[in-house]
Formats: structure tokens, sequence, C-alpha cells
């Protein structure tokens, strides 16, 4: 029998802020979504045990990379285009409507090609933004914040902690 510790169970979850020309795509959920519907955020998705357990081990008894991986697996699905040079931003976690607990790793990655868009059912609109022009959308909470945390990251070259704008 599988023994359940609901205070250790959370759904994980992988986002991804893709940068291009030193813009941010940022995605617009459909109204259909029963989380944060018509929101504005960035790709993303839970991460499945299909995207490890198919693969051959890294070690006799690992997988590395997952994230990594479940992200580019996101990414794909939702918008269309594969990604390289994936680097960590945040984490946080979320309760769910139905109570699961989400935690929530925040990462960034380039466009690998010149691929456009092509956005998956889940999804109604996107949009290239700088960090000036992102605040004209409703985003999820903290997701600017998450947006100004990579910029720093980018522009000054050291990891910043997120912190709720002013």
């Amino acid at each position: 029998m599988l023994k359940y510790d609901r205070n250790q169970a959370h759904y994980l979850v992988v986002t991804g802020i893709l940068v291009k020309d030193g813009k941010y795509l940022l995605v617009k959920r459909s109204e259909k979504e029963k989380a944060f519907p018509g929101k504005w955020t960035v790709p993303g998705g839970k991460v499945e045990v299909l995207d490890y357990v198919l693969k051959e081990k890294d070690t006799s008894e690992h997988w590395y990379g997952v994230l990594e991986d479940s992200l580019r697996r996101e990414v794909l699905e939702e918008v269309g285009f594969e990604i390289e040079k994936i680097g960590y931003v945040t984490s946080m976690v979320y309760i769910r409507p139905d109570g699961v607990p989400a935690l929530i790793v925040s990462l960034f990655a380039e466009p690998s090609g010149k691929e456009e868009v092509k956005l998956c059912s889940a999804l109604t609109e996107y949009a290239w933004v700088n960090l000036e022009e992102a605040k004209g959308y409703d985003l999820i909470e903290g997701i600017y914040e998450e947006l100004e945390q990579l910029d720093q990251m980018l522009h000054e070259g050291e990891s910043v902690a997120w912190k709720q704008s002013g």
C-alpha cells in the first residue's frame, strides 16, 4: 500500500521566463482555465513522471536535469518552440483552489532558434515586452516582480532575491 503524507505532497511546477532581444514573452490564459483565467503569465506547467521515468538514468539511481527537461516540454507544448540556456530565477508555493499545494520553480531561457509563437488551446494571446511594457498587462500576482528580478540579474550579472514591488 502506498503511504501518502499529505503534509509533504505537492505538485511540482516549472515556469519559464523566455528572453529574446531584451524582451520577455507573456502569454494570456484562457477564460476557461480554473486558476487565474484571463490573466497574463509566462509558459509553464506540472513536472510529470513521464518527463524522466522512460529515460536512461544519469547515475545508477538518479535522473538529472528534470526541471529543465520539463520546461522544454512545457514551452514546446504551450508556445511551439525549443529553448536553451536555462537558468534559475526563484521559487514559491501556491495553494490551489482544490487545496493542493504547488511548488513553483521559476526558470528563464532563450528560444533556440527563430521560431514563431504557436499557442496551445489553453492560451489566447502572447506579447514580447520589455519590463516597462509588462506593467500594462493584467499579470498573475508576483510575475512582474519575477521579471524585475530576472532583468536585474541579466543586467547586473548577479542573483537577487524576489521582492514585492513598491
